[in-house]
């Protein structure tokens, strides 16, 4: 079969390999879909510490069920539409007992310990069987929309953190995938009121404001970000501000223009080379701000945003704006990497 596969830090190739088996306690898919995200190509460029071998990438999976070993759990059956989690946790630490799956101090990832999605046919391991990671797709939902269940169960869980409350005015930094994501779960299920949408990049900026309908775009590289946000709230500032992007400079930014009880997800992970920032202490302290950090999801994250999805409640088909085949899927890479989709999905 053909697959994606990764072999060093810049060598990432499209390879015929032998087609894997299904053993015991597995269950083997045919991949429908697996989209792409910046994670992806961080790690086709950088490799990842989780990377220590030949490994199949692609992490946001959805297909259809061709074999299911004799003790696999979970009652699946050959034709079951499918979609996986990609962050797996051990169900047994401190944490995973605490119902922090999110944060499990074991957790282990398809795409990186576990061959992914970036292929014709994929083993689910037992691991993911175990936390009850393998979700039905409602009727409803396509295989594209599915395998994007796994960015939108991330913001859910960091925007689960934030004790929203309904008519919050909200800054999203980031005009990317999840950012829009961000935007729609915050509508959808949180009420907020106003959403201003930041980035940097007006093309990208113009493009996902057309998709989400945020009430106003600011663009960073031409205005003061703080004082624009201030001046809309008549100086009181944001009460609710997401950073779904590697920018220091946004998380300062996010502190800075806070509202009093103000709520901020430091959504976006900073590169390892350059992860501080400039903190004011007296800020957080006077104005009584929350600053929370977002990891991944639990496999709950997941059966909640593929029923979002399916009710309608936070709409996904408009945001996966190109389709390419496998044999593309480093173009793919390509196109997140400048910017060019919303959301790209991969059709084996």
């Amino acid at each position: 079969m053909k697959a994606l596969r990764f072999h060093a830090p810049g060598d990432v190739r499209i390879e015929d390999v032998p087609e894997p088996e299904c053993g015991a306690r597995e269950v083997k898919i045919r991949v429908r879909n697996c989209s792409t995200c910046g994670t992806d190509v961080k790690i086709r460029n950088n490799g990842h510490v989780n990377i220590t071998r030949e490994t199949t990438m692609g992490h946001e999976v959805a297909g259809e069920v061709v074999e299911v070993g004799a003790d696999a759990q979970g009652g699946f059956a050959v034709g079951d539409r499918v979609q996986v989690i990609a962050a797996v946790p051990c169900g047994q630490c401190h944490e995973c007992g605490k119902g922090w799956m999110e944060v499990c101090q074991n957790q282990t990832s398809v795409g990186y310990q576990y061959d992914g999605g970036f292929a014709e046919y994929m083993v689910v391991p037992e691991q993911v069987l175990a936390v009850d990671g393998l979700n039905h797709i409602p009727d409803n939902v396509g295989f594209d929309e599915a395998s994007a269940a796994e960015p939108f169960a991330c913001a859910i869980n960091a925007q689960e953190q934030m004790g929203i409350e309904e008519g919050d005015f909200t800054v999203v930094f980031g005009a990317g995938p999840i950012g829009c994501m961000h935007i729609r779960i915050a509508r959808g299920v949180h009420k907020v009121g106003p959403v201003w949408l930041v980035d940097v990049n007006a093309e990208r900026l113009a493009m996902s404001a057309e998709a989400v309908k945020p009430d106003g775009v600011i663009d960073a590289s031409q205005e003061d970000v703080v004082a624009r946000v201030l001046e809309l709230t008549n100086g009181r500032g944001a009460d609710v501000i997401i950073t779904a992007t590697p920018a220091n400079i946004t998380q300062e930014q996010a502190v800075a223009m806070a509202a009093r009880n103000g709520r901020i997800s430091f959504f976006g992970g900073l590169p390892k080379t350059d992860p501080t920032i400039t903190l004011d202490s007296n800020v957080v302290h006077y104005r009584q701000l929350h600053i929370h950090g977002a990891n991944g999801s639990a496999p709950a994250h997941h059966k909640r945003a593929l029923e979002y999805i399916s009710t309608g409640q936070i709409p996904v088909k408009d945001l996966i704006t190109r389709h390419v085949p496998l044999e593309q899927a480093l173009e793919a890479f390509d196109i997140v990497a400048r910017g060019e989709a919303i959301k790209v999905t991969v059709e084996p």
